[in-house]
């Protein structure tokens, strides 16, 4: 079982996958989780730690990145929101 701020390769997946380059993948009570951007002034999700937008992380991958691409920035982004105290 992994750590509730380790940023997993399915995590990174999910944030691929949401339909607007504007969501989010962020932290909400500990959990790691994309987030679509309408939700993000919802109650659920207000005060959330934002990590990365869909867009940048489609930035930093390029095109049809490898699984090894997808875990690297998973190691990379778990290591940033575990140096602010995530």
């Amino acid at each position: 079982m992994t750590e509730p701020q380790t940023i997993t390769i399915d995590h990174v997946h999910a944030l691929l996958q949401q339909p607007s380059d504007d969501a989010v993948l962020g932290l909400v009570e500990g959990r790691v989780e994309a987030i679509d951007p309408d939700q993000l002034a919802t109650d659920d999700y207000r005060g959330a730690l934002e990590v990365i937008s869909r867009r940048d992380l489609a930035e930093r991958l390029g095109d049809d990145p490898t699984d090894e691409a997808l875990a690297e920035q998973a190691g990379a982004l778990t290591a940033s929101v575990q140096q602010l105290g995530g």
